[in-house]
């Protein structure tokens, strides 16, 4: 089976994105994660389709596949690499569209200096505040959904943080039935903060959209953040602006495409 696809990255984050709008999508797990392998495929964090929509009022279907190869509700940089795509690719010549995913409904919007905003709809908070306890020492997350799920903390330096020892097991927490995100906020100023992010199927990326627009929400509802919030990833910047309550979050930043190719599956 040979595949045609792109290599696209937001602030780091790596997709794979596959047109599917004239032909149907059929990769099994293993060869998802064959693609996702940075030594025997391609390599990225997630597999990004682009399809028909299947409800009216929409343009696109929106799926995202993480490196493990199971679907999620939601990717925030991969949904900025879908309108460029789409773009690119002359599937759209809007430069708003709206598109389904799992999580509901976002709005990419391409902006004149080629960078994107997504309206990535309102945060449903959980808990603000709750107490988990990782191999026995209690931590203080604020959970929250961006359309998939987030377990933020805040921590004094980022670069002392565990994301890469606590992050797993937190991704697996018996209180996370479906597996969660688990992102690391350190506080620069009232409008900036640097963030770390340990992804559910992924690990460790060096951006993540959705974990950029919860860190903002969770520094906001706790007092310690003003809108809009610079967002600070290993990868890159992100802009993150929420005016509270049921408004939606917008996030702006880069997306950008790397290569094109064809692989034999």
């Amino acid at each position: 089976m040979r595949l045609t696809f792109a290599k696209m990255e937001g602030a780091g984050n790596d997709f794979l994105v596959f047109d599917c709008t004239e032909k149907k999508f059929e990769l099994k797990k293993e060869q998802i994660q064959r693609l996702a392998d940075r030594h025997f495929g391609i390599g990225c964090d997630q597999i990004l389709v682009v399809e028909k929509p299947l409800q009216p009022g929409v343009d696109f279907r929106y799926r995202i596949f993480n490196a493990d190869g199971g679907e999620v509700e939601q990717c925030g940089n991969g949904a900025r690499c879908f309108v460029k795509f789409a773009h690119a690719k002359g599937l759209t010549a809007k430069r708003e569209i709206r598109v389904e995913t799992l999580g509901g409904v976002i709005v990419p919007r391409l902006e004149q200096d080629e960078e994107v905003s997504v309206e990535m709809g309102p945060p449903a908070v959980s808990n603000l505040v709750e107490v988990i306890h990782v191999e026995g020492k209690p931590i203080e997350v604020t959970i929250l959904s961006m359309g998939n799920p987030h377990a933020v903390q805040i921590v004094p330096d980022l670069d002392k943080a565990p994301v890469t020892t606590q992050g797993p097991l937190l991704e697996r927490h018996a209180r996370f039935p479906q597996r969660v995100n688990a992102g690391y906020l350190q506080v620069r100023d009232r409008n900036r903060i640097a963030l770390r992010v340990w992804e559910r199927g992924a690990g460790e990326t060096l951006a993540c959209g959705t974990g950029a627009c919860a860190a903002a929400v969770a520094g906001i509802l706790r007092g310690l953040l003003d809108s809009p919030v610079a967002v600070e990833a290993r990868g890159g910047t992100l802009t993150v602006s929420w005016a509270g309550g049921d408004n939606a979050v917008w996030m702006k930043g880069p997306a950008v495409s790397v290569f094109e190719g064809e692989i034999e599956l």
